[in-house]
């Protein structure tokens, strides 16, 4: 098969979207299939870079307040031309900008069968931002963008009830795994963590992801604060990037940034920590959490997202009712300053993960795109070969 991943986001970006979208191409090109990725042109390559062989390139500009990020420009033509030339059987547009909108579009024309991804919950972003008499906007802008494709792919099925419930349609599950060689316990480092000043019984709080209001960031250094009340030799290190690192850097000069780290660097700061920080409200997922778990660290989240779908509360770390800032500022603390029930979570959170296969989400994948093209290509043969009209007796 012949597909097509149009994407606003890849690496060596870093964010939830586009290592996500990494993972399910290289899993369909494992399964034998040919794939072409089509992305805006990232900040280090000019107007004349040329992509890799399987790669579609397009204009793109800067996404405000993100620096390093982009977005794409309208393609609609170009997608056009280039898919006539070289046809998909079929497409999955992973971001909901102006990219993802053009591929909508070229895809109707030519009678391409497409899915959609649905990654970020823009609703709340509007929230978090300031702005939330603009979430039901956002959310009928969002219905109207997933609507014109062939299906939505959710990874939960709390997510999936929920875009039901509101008016999208054709909505399948698409679970996500963790790629458990590489988060793995066995990548702790006591040299990494000497280098952030922890002894062998020291205490390390970890946060992963964007450090960007939508997070909800204000609750980890909260909930850290209470800690080190009991825990005065506790650590809180930071793994990111984003626009509101400066702001929380000088404020808290006791905090340890590490940057944006990747794949086996990665591995080893996940593995290094002891317990995971995560009091997003916001994500549609949040593949860190899974990260966490099979590197053995273990999460205190809000019970949402992966945290519903693959933990369970007091089992493998904290899942808290959304909105109880109270509860998981508690839940830190507990499982913080309790050694037998921290080491009995972090066995639990391992185990959990080794049932999930990536190579698992690869052939979900590629069953629901070969699904849309046989649809697509058995309603066109009927529209070719229209049955003869019975006879009438």
């Amino acid at each position: 098969m012949r597909y097509a991943i149009v994407t606003e986001t890849y690496p060596p970006e870093i964010n939830g979207v586009a290592l996500t979208v990494q993972g399910l191409e290289q899993g369909l090109r494992g399964r034998g299939h040919e794939v072409t990725l089509v992305r805006p042109r990232q900040t280090t390559e000019s107007a004349d870079t040329p992509g890799a062989e399987h790669e579609f390139l397009v204009r793109g500009a800067p996404l405000p307040r993100y620096p390093g990020l982009r977005f794409g420009l309208p393609s609609t033509r170009k997608l056009i031309a280039h898919w006539r030339i070289s046809r998909p059987d079929a497409i999955y547009v992973a971001t909901e900008g102006p990219l993802g909108w053009s591929a909508l579009r070229a895809a109707r024309r030519l009678g391409i069968p497409a899915s959609t991804g649905f990654h970020t919950r823009f609703d709340e972003y509007m929230r978090d931002y300031g702005a939330a008499f603009l979430a039901q906007t956002a959310l009928r802008w969002m219905r109207r963008f997933h609507n014109g494709a062939d299906a939505t792919l959710a990874p939960t099925r709390e997510l999936q009830q929920f875009l039901q419930s509101n008016g999208f349609n054709d909505v399948a599950l698409l679970p996500r795994a963790v790629d458990t060689t590489q988060f793995d316990p066995a990548r702790r480092d006591n040299a990494l963590r000497a280098q952030w000043g922890v002894g062998d019984d020291g205490l390390v709080a970890i946060y992963v992801g964007r450090i960007a209001a939508e997070k909800n960031l204000d609750l980890a250094v909260r909930s850290f604060r209470t800690l080190q009340k009991q825990r005065p030799d506790a650590r809180f290190v930071w793994v990111g990037d984003g626009p509101t690192r400066a702001k929380l850097q000088q404020e808290n000069p006791d905090f340890i940034f590490c940057g944006i780290q990747r794949d086996e660097t990665l591995a080893r700061h996940f593995a290094s920590g002891d317990f995971f920080i995560f009091p997003s409200h916001s994500e549609t997922f949040g593949n860190v959490t899974l990260e966490a778990m099979a590197s053995g660290v273990p999460p205190i989240a809000f019970d949402y997202g992966a945290a519903r779908e693959h933990m369970r509360d007091e089992v493998h770390g904290a899942a808290i009712a959304d909105g109880d800032d109270e509860g998981f500022i508690r839940a830190v603390v507990r499982i913080a300053t309790q050694p037998v029930l921290h080491a009995a979570m972090s066995r639990a959170c391992r185990e959990a993960m080794l049932g999930l296969r990536p190579e698992q989400v690869a052939a979900d994948f590629d069953a629901l795109l070969q699904a849309l093209a046989d649809a697509r290509a058995s309603a066109e043969s009927s529209q070719a070969d229209p049955q003869p009209d019975r006879e009438i007796a």
